[in-house]
């Protein structure tokens, strides 16, 4: 299989397209520049439609299509990363029958990993309402039945108040929703492992450990997401193997929002 296109130009110098309904992909982002440091990226926010988390199945799904295809028409994209535990559990399957030569890498909440580290068998897991809904996340769910306890929170508005910047909200609903979940601690009964089910919530994850303590661990998706994604792209032949990285912003929305989430989010600067 030939990894040129018809101009001559290797493929692998194309970019890796990255989305999310706005910036929480950005830790996912995060991940993905530091195991694939020669790479190039095109992340793209949908703020003009987010969150996807309080929106249904059907609207997440056909925006997941249309981000997609804008990638690949516009940016000639070699993989697609779904940095949103909700469209991933929306729209995976249909971005994959659609651009079957395409590698495409979703995120789920990390429930398999939860289990192997948690030591009082208690889970807890934070998601969006979509999420936690979906058929997808419901069969993880089962097939892990009777390994653990899982105390499941759709927190409704956390997304929405981390893409506004909103201290107050933020804080309040990390109050609210940790208080549903239960008991955190490492004691016989208590919480000891937390699974950060969206990817917008590892950004707040010092406000939530303030209010679970130091011995409770969180886990989220973006460092398997990112080795899945190098594991691909060797598969394919597409790994770009040298030269700098480089990334380009987009947004459907006012990018001014977006570029201000990257200057405070981004390990590396754009």
């Amino acid at each position: 299989m030939s990894l040129a296109h018809v101009d001559g130009s290797s493929r692998a110098d194309d970019p890796v397209g990255v989305f999310d309904s706005g910036v929480g992909g950005l830790s996912v982002l995060n991940a993905l520049r530091e195991t694939l440091p020669h790479e190039r990226f095109v992340y793209f926010a949908d703020t003009a439609h987010a969150p996807y988390g309080e929106r249904g199945d059907a609207f997440v799904a056909e925006r997941s299509a249309a981000v997609a295809r804008e990638l690949i028409d516009a940016h000639r994209i070699k993989a697609l990363v779904v940095a949103c535990n909700t469209a991933t559990a929306a729209a995976i399957h249909r971005l994959r029958a659609d651009h079957p030569a395409l590698p495409v890498v979703g995120v789920e909440p990390a429930l398999k990993p939860a289990v192997a580290l948690s030591r009082t068998g208690r889970i807890a897991v934070l998601a969006t309402r979509v999420t936690v809904g979906s058929r997808k996340f419901q069969a993880l769910l089962a097939s892990l039945a009777g390994q653990a306890a899982f105390s499941i929170v759709a927190c409704d508005g956390l997304a929405g108040a981390i893409e506004g910047a909103d201290e107050a909200r933020i804080a309040a609903l990390c109050e609210r929703h940790l208080a549903t979940a239960g008991r955190f601690g490492d004691g016989d009964g208590e919480i000891d492992t937390l699974v950060l089910g969206c990817t917008h919530y590892p950004f707040v994850a010092d406000e939530l450990r303030r209010r679970t303590g130091p011995t409770v661990r969180f886990i989220d998706t973006g460092a398997p997401v990112a080795q899945q994604t190098r594991r691909l792209l060797g598969q394919a032949g597409t790994l770009r193997a040298d030269g700098a990285g480089e990334l380009r912003l987009l947004s459907s929305g006012a990018p001014e929002a977006l570029d201000a989430a990257a200057a405070r989010w981004l390990t590396v600067p754009a």
